[in-house]
């Protein structure tokens, strides 16, 4: 089956533009956030989701981590999908759930250790996918995603295999890379951003060249 295509750290309503035009199936756009591309202030993100055509979806990333303030957020910016990027308490997501019945919620989870796969039972009754990231949420100056650097593929394998629910994968993803990525992981989505970036703007000969990788790692 073809693996979702998500393009993230979208900066304007042209890079939305391109990514659709380019296959993709989704597309995220970066809240505020302690470090890392792509960042929006919120205006400019609900103008792009406002524009994004169905049925291409649009994360929000959101560094948020109660059910409230997220929800806010979710209301505002008018994305269809949030991908909660922190570690939260699972009683948010119930709280999230009441607040926002009809979006969906994704969990990224950073694959520091073997021990990633520990938290498929904490989330998994709660979140609509589950999104595997590099991040660091508890270094110095948190990184909570956009970092170009791969992690342990074995572990995130043995996540896809343990979890019941959609996984995307991203971190570090490249036209280079992604071939090998869905052969070793097998995810339900991709998601990618510096890969397809040359000095932090969406290159649209790096997407292309990408999403054929993606297409002749199906055949």
């Amino acid at each position: 089956m073809k693996p979702r295509l998500k393009i993230c750290c979208i900066s304007s309503l042209a890079e939305a533009e391109l990514a659709v035009a380019a296959g993709a199936d989704a597309l995220g756009l970066v809240g505020d956030m302690p470090s890392g591309p792509g960042v929006l202030d919120d205006d400019t993100i609900r103008l792009i989701a406002r524009e994004v055509p169905p049925p291409v979806a649009t994360f929000l990333l959101t560094r948020e981590r109660e059910a409230g303030h997220i929800a806010e957020h979710m209301h505002y910016c008018g994305c269809d999908t949030v991908q909660i990027v922190n570690h939260v308490d699972p009683g948010e997501h119930v709280l999230l759930a009441e607040q926002l019945p009809d979006r969906r919620r994704v969990q990224v989870i950073h694959v520091e250790d073997e021990w990633a796969p520990r938290l498929i039972e904490r989330y998994a009754d709660r979140v609509h996918a589950f999104l595997l990231d590099s991040g660091r949420p508890s270094a110095a100056l948190p990184e909570l995603g956009g970092t170009g650097r791969v992690h342990d593929w074995s572990i995130s394998a043995r996540f896809v295999e343990q979890s019941p629910r959609p996984v995307f994968l991203a971190g570090g993803l490249s036209p280079a890379n992604v071939t090998e990525a869905i052969a070793q992981v097998a995810p339900f989505g991709l998601d990618i951003c510096s890969g397809v970036r040359v000095s932090g703007a969406l290159d649209e000969s790096r997407l292309r060249e990408y999403v054929a990788a993606v297409h002749r790692a199906r055949t």
